[in-house]
């Protein structure tokens, strides 16, 4: 089981940040690690949307990950399931408002899945998991890079 957090602070307005947020199509303007990603169930704004993005490959190659809308809090909160892909992963986005816009916490948690998902001790597959889920949080710094070059609605 690997676990992280992240958070910054956005200088945008919390309903605007939600909004982005909410809509997963805009992955791969921020997680250099999305390729792609289309909505294949559901109203894209509720729960139970269902996305499916490419990510990208240790080979180079894309590969397909499910991900699923659980729970929205409109300008609050917006939680997912990764349903599909190398691991099981859980997260969401927490908002809060500030004088100086809404702070953005990304909290993420995964467990290895797939043909390696047996080794419970393969301490080099955990390693290399938290790394992983470290390193995907970390990207909201990239968020708040897009977020802010964007003109304030």
């Amino acid at each position: 089981m690997a676990i992280a957090e992240h958070e910054v602070l956005i200088e945008r307005d919390a309903m605007a940040v939600y909004q982005y947020l909410l809509d997963a199509t805009n992955l791969p303007a921020w997680r250099s690690d999305v390729r792609s990603v289309k909505l294949l169930h559901g109203p894209a704004d509720a729960n139970g949307a269902l996305y499916r993005k490419m990510v990208a490959g240790r080979s180079g190659l894309s590969i397909p990950a499910e991900l699923e809308i659980t729970n929205v809090r409109p300008g609050a909160e917006i939680e997912f399931h990764i349903v599909s892909g190398p691991a099981t992963r859980w997260g969401g986005y927490y908002l809060s408002t500030e004088d100086a816009g809404t702070r953005v916490r990304f909290s993420m948690e995964a467990k290895r899945g797939g043909r390696f998902g047996f080794l419970s001790t393969f301490t080099f597959l955990d390693g290399m998991l938290q790394r992983r889920v470290c390193s995907d949080v970390a990207q909201l710094d990239r968020l708040k890079h897009v977020l802010e070059l964007q003109p304030a609605i």
